[in-house]
């Protein structure tokens, strides 16, 4: 793993107190699905849901795919979805990119796709925008994990999906062109990626 993220991961874990007991018990949910499709020795879906798939949702992919390979959780398939498409927004970018992400983007459109390498043994997570039930997401057999209140809301119904449940996040687009951009949206990004890791933390 590159070795910024590490450090970064490594702190990450000594700060699980500051995660509050309510908090823990709606993330205990989804380790609890994890386990269940670990046990079964099946694929372990999951897909990040946010409404523009623009940030929310592309950090919980993001740090789930690093949390399983930090935790050494095999066969675990990470991706990210909207209730509509429209590109992954730089803000997020540069954010991931503060931590030490090793980014390329591979397309030059609108709605550009981003290569980030985060091990240089492991192939890098895939990013760009694109309505949840795109061809690359999984049809089945996944849980899909609601990052903000829109799309939990608009979603009334996602087909195939074995576990829906809404860990709802504060959108740092709120703070984008002001002084506070960069510092909000590193805020939300270690946030996800503390909660994404304490879910991982419990699966043995």
């Amino acid at each position: 793993m590159i070795t910024n993220i590490k450090t970064y991961c490594d702190n990450l874990v000594n700060d699980f107190p500051s995660i509050k007991p309510e908090r823990k018990i709606l993330l205990e949910k989804i380790s609890q699905y994890i386990q269940q499709k670990k046990q079964e020795h099946k694929p372990i879906q999951l897909v990040y849901v946010c409404t523009h798939n623009s940030r929310r949702s592309h950090f919980g992919q993001i740090w789930a795919q690093v949390a399983a390979d930090y935790y050494k959780v095999n066969n675990v398939q990470t991706f990210s979805g909207g209730t509509k498409a429209t590109a992954f927004n730089i803000n997020a970018i540069n954010a991931v990119r503060r931590i030490g992400f090793d980014i390329k983007k591979t397309t030059e459109t609108i709605n550009s796709i981003y290569h980030l390498y985060y091990d240089e043994r492991e192939k890098p997570i895939e990013c760009f925008s694109k309505v949840y039930n795109d061809q690359v997401n999984p049809k089945h057999e996944f849980a899909a994990i609601m990052t903000c209140s829109d799309a939990e809301e608009n979603c009334p119904f996602i087909p195939g999906v074995e576990l829906r449940i809404g860990t709802t996040y504060d959108d740092p687009k709120a703070f984008d062109n002001t002084p506070l951009q960069d510092a909000k949206y590193d805020e939300r990004c270690k946030q996800i990626a503390l909660e994404t890791f304490y879910v991982f933390s419990n699966i043995k």
